[in-house]
């Protein structure tokens, strides 16, 4: 029988809670590398046309159209996957981080002693706070959504993670 979770955005398994807070994107890396590729070919052939009719400069800025392109595109791929991960796991919360493919991990020691809080303005991030650690998280996470998301982990907290769901 499935149990249904309290959580409107942690991700519940048997051993964790965890919020994926990430960028809202449409099109991964590699798909973006596919549509980059067929716009290269594309313009290419056209621009070739173009030269075998005399006019060598339609080909040339072809060229500089896509470089500027591309060099726009890979700025994108680069942050496409950044996000953060909040986990909750064995009394333990850590807190992933990825911005343009570096990874780090931070690990405050037992939730209890780990306070939430989010600051005056809509606009501010989520603050997790322990005995000589503070972090900012919730980058990814639309402004408005921010206070109710605070409120779940700061339950899930209170509540002991999954021993407080009976998961």
């Amino acid at each position: 029988m499935q149990q249904t979770s309290t959580y409107r955005w942690a991700r519940v398994s048997e051993q964790a809670l965890a919020w994926h807070l990430r960028r809202n994107c449409s099109v991964t890396p590699r798909q973006l590398g596919g549509w980059y590729a067929t716009l290269c070919l594309l313009s290419l052939l056209i621009g070739s046309g173009f030269w075998v009719l005399g006019m060598p400069l339609v080909l040339a800025f072809a060229g500089l159209e896509l470089l500027a392109v591309g060099a726009a595109l890979l700025v994108y791929a680069r942050h496409a996957l950044d996000g953060e991960t909040v986990r909750l796991q064995g009394g333990r919360l850590s807190v992933e981080r990825e911005c343009a493919g570096h990874r780090e991990t931070l690990e405050f020691g037992g939730a209890p002693r780990v306070r939430i809080r989010t600051l005056a303005h809509e606009h501010d991030l989520i603050e997790l706070q322990a005995p000589g650690r503070r972090l900012s998280v919730g980058r990814h996470v639309r402004p408005q959504w921010r206070r109710a998301l605070a409120g779940e982990m700061r339950r899930a907290l209170q509540a002991g993670g999954l021993h407080g769901q009976g998961i």
